[in-house]
């Protein structure tokens, strides 16, 4: 019996300060990026459903961390980051929040930390992939808008961000598009085998 059923996931509670943060007693599998990668778009094809997690049309509006029950575990959404019209005591709290939830000693299974397929990685996603190895944190990467490549650059998108990436400890390298469904299927085996199932 598989640990994670992503059909069935649940959204449970959103939380926007650290000190709200529940015990964690289930495996966690966490979501990270920057304001408008995709990442609710993502969450919504994976778990196969339109309206999981809301998709906003202004970037930097998710503010909060939200908890899905997916079986067993636990999918963690963290607030986008680097939303350059965020006011200064808005990017404090989400500061709070994240290192809070870091911090905590949390069952943290694996971080998918999603960065667009099209770009090089900010400056904002260095540093969170700079604080991801610092901390020893556990991820890999899911590219994300494929379908605004061309078939012909897949290899060697997914190859250069690899190389890119390897210093900073990233595990594996997945390219996805929520708009095609493309290496959704991928992602999810993926993260299953970070999360097995209590017979494994």
């Amino acid at each position: 019996m598989s640990m994670l059923n992503f059909t069935n996931a649940e959204f449970e509670r959103s939380f926007g300060l650290s000190s709200q943060l529940p015990v964690s007693e289930r495996p966690e599998l966490v979501f990270s990026g920057r304001s408008n990668v995709g990442k609710s778009s993502l969450i919504n094809k994976l778990c196969n459903r339109k309206n999981l997690a809301r998709v906003s049309g202004t970037p930097g509006k998710t503010a909060t961390i939200n908890f899905y029950k997916v079986g067993q575990a636990v999918l963690v959404d963290l607030p986008g980051y680097g939303y350059a019209k965020t006011s200064n005591a808005e990017r404090r709290r989400w500061d709070e929040l994240i290192n809070g939830y870091f911090a905590a000693n949390r069952d943290l299974r694996l971080l998918v930390q999603l960065l667009d397929s099209r770009h090089a990685p900010s400056k904002d996603d260095i540093n969170m992939l700079t604080y991801l190895a610092h901390y020893q944190i556990p991820f890999i990467v899911a590219l994300t808008k494929a379908d605004k490549l061309k078939p012909s650059q897949y290899d060697r998108v997914v190859a250069e961000f690899t190389e890119l990436l390897e210093e900073y400890g990233c595990q594996k390298v997945v390219l996805t598009s929520a708009e095609k469904r493309f290496g959704i299927e991928e992602l999810a085996q993926t993260m299953q085998q970070y999360c097995p199932s209590p017979e494994d």
